[in-house]
């Protein structure tokens, strides 16, 4: 039995390469990070992936907790190895909500446009200004509203750098917006104009609160979702996790700019409006609970493989996990578990009400 197989004999579901995992951080000695990983064991940040997380390092302390990845095993000496490169993504984050709170400008090139708007990176993040937060000099002039011509103006400005604030920043649903309205380095402070807006967002404010049905059209479509045009003053986003109940790798597949859609607010909060399509949509999970229990066997389709494993389709908008643990390692999983092929499964953990189902490959 090798020295990892002897710590995790005892632990159900023990840790696998890829997994995300928390620990207080022991000590650093000789370019070594020592993590305790209780009760797994004691992880390690050494080598290459020392160099890449140095700055990162720097700023820890024993006794810090922290969030890494598994990378792999040291089984001569019995180390969980670690890697801290998605630790230097979270602080970017972090200075990007903090440009917000600061409302930094930045020059930044545009890269691409879409009819909605344009994409822009920052500091390798790719983010996305809708053409509704462009100034005027830069918003584009079709006078029939034509979707294609308005595209065709918006890609004459690919490879310009603009003045532009971040005006959302959101790691969780990697979401990070610009605005060029927000910042105008040679305007000087104009307070009618600001009375005006805020007297607008009031308006806003009392016409519509959290809870609320809108139609409306979309101007956007983007990785992490879609906008939408409620009217002319106001414009939400509808999170990709938001679009329905079930898995949409890319919302350009399911949603066209000029397409009109039913939404309810979900949040409402400084003039950003958060939007639900799936919430005007019956819940799949709730007759779910009726059909499914803990140790039943069922059939589904494999549709998508993730750092946890594979995703299996039982219905339409139910799905449910089988861990990469079941397997081994990824490379097992593909082999045993293939994309659009059907399987038999064992309910293993069974919570509706969280939208959760772990599966077992009988």
């Amino acid at each position: 039995m090798t020295t990892l197989e002897e710590q995790f004999k005892d632990i159900p579901n023990p840790p696998s390469i890829g997994d995300d995992i928390e620990g207080k951080v022991i000590t650093l000695y000789k370019s070594r990070l020592f993590v305790d990983l209780s009760p797994y064991g004691t992880g390690v940040i050494y080598g290459k992936e020392f160099i890449i997380a140095r700055d990162i390092i720097r700023k820890v302390n024993s006794g810090d907790l922290i969030t890494a990845k598994i990378s792999g095993y040291d089984e001569k000496d019995g180390y969980i190895e670690l890697s801290l490169k998605e630790a230097r993504q979270a602080l970017l984050w972090k200075d990007a909500e903090q440009a917000v709170t600061d409302k930094t400008h930045f020059e930044i090139a545009v890269q691409d446009a879409n009819k909605g708007g344009l994409m822009m990176s920052w500091q390798g993040i790719q983010g996305f200004l809708p053409a509704s937060q462009l100034k005027p000099e830069n918003y584009p002039k079709v006078d029939d509203g034509n979707k294609d011509r308005i595209q065709d103006e918006l890609k004459k400005l690919i490879g310009k750098k603009i003045s532009v604030s971040i005006i959302t920043a959101d790691a969780k649903e990697n979401k990070l917006i610009f605005s060029e309205k927000e910042f105008d380095a040679n305007a000087a402070p104009n307070n009618n104009q600001s009375k005006g807006n805020a007297a607008k967002m009031a308006e806003m404010s009392a016409k519509y609160s959290v809870g609320d049905d809108v139609d409306g059209v979309i101007t956007g479509t983007v990785d992490f979702g879609i906008f939408i045009k409620i009217n002319d003053e106001l414009e939400g986003l509808a999170h990709i996790s938001e679009l329905d109940w079930g898995l949409i790798d890319d919302p350009r597949t399911m949603f066209k700019v000029g397409e009109t859609v039913k939404a309810r607010i979900i949040d409402f909060k400084d003039g950003k409006v958060s939007l639900s399509l799936k919430a005007r949509k019956e819940n799949p999970w709730t007759e779910a609970a009726t059909k499914y229990k803990k140790d039943d066997t069922v059939t589904g389709i494999i549709i998508k493989y993730n750092k946890h494993g594979a995703l299996a389709s039982i219905e339409e908008g139910v799905s449910g996990l089988v861990h990469i643990s079941e397997f081994g390692d990824d490379k097992t999983m593909k082999e045993k578990v293939e994309i659009g092929k059907t399987y038999s499964f064992k309910i293993s953990i069974f919570e509706p009400e969280k939208q959760r189902m772990i599966l077992k490959l009988n």
